[in-house]
């Protein structure tokens, strides 16, 4: 590439950015990572409900991890070139780390319920329901990060509570596992609460790291 096509292409990037183009792209980028990691949340909730056979929701989320990991480097890749973004850059980094943590958890969810997860896994359907009511909320955050700022407070707090009733719901089943014999389906239905758990924290980090960057911006 010639030094005149470099600098015609550096002056189409920066004219970008100052139309604000670049930001909304990184909008769209992050609004996908968001997406990827719900539709593993629904297929985790899907084969928890019964509707999809464990193997095959194993063998699909390998696909769905393989798009998040996709949607991840894009968005790395574009906050390396733009000039402007439209919050700090190092707080888009950690969003786009929490998501793609929310995808992991949701991975070795569905992987463990294929090697040992018992018959009826009814217990995890109301947890992943509220884990996908939280990824809605905070899509609609990240939507309002350029045109509505002042309302991402309130998405980011709609999906801190989508968070709660996950960490709620969590303890709620432990406490009726604890009230049953202690056998190996018990110690099995533990440790998938625990992954579902996870995944109810790493979402609130990414919630969190929204909200920390929209004070930041705001001073």
């Amino acid at each position: 590439m010639s030094g005149k096509d470099g600098r015609t292409r550096r002056f189409a990037r920066a004219w970008d950015d100052l139309r604000g183009r670049s930001g909304r792209r990184i909008v769209g980028l992050v609004r996908g990572q968001v997406a990827v990691a719900r539709a593993g949340a629904e297929l985790a909730r899907s084969t928890a409900a019964g509707e999809i056979e464990r193997s095959a929701a194993r063998a699909r989320m390998a696909e769905v991890e393989h798009e998040g990991d996709e949607a991840r480097a894009e968005l790395v890749r574009i906050l390396r070139r733009v000039l402007a973004t439209p919050i700090d850059r190092e707080d888009l980094f950690r969003i786009s780390r929490s998501i793609d943590d929310v995808l992991d958890q949701l991975r070795d969810y569905v992987r463990e319920l294929d090697l040992f997860g018992p018959e009826d896994l009814r217990f995890a359907v109301e947890p992943l329901q509220a884990v996908i009511d939280g990824l809605d909320e905070l899509e609609g955050a990240v939507l309002k990060m350029i045109d509505a700022p002042g309302s991402v407070t309130m998405a980011v707090l709609d999906t801190r509570k989508a968070c709660s009733r996950v960490r709620q719901l969590y303890q709620a089943r432990l406490a009726e596992l604890f009230a049953e014999p202690l056998n190996m389906d018990t110690l099995r239905r533990r440790e998938l609460l625990s992954r579902l758990d996870a995944v109810g924290r790493r979402l609130g980090e990414a919630a969190d790291a929204l909200a920390d960057a929209m004070l930041k911006r705001s001073h």
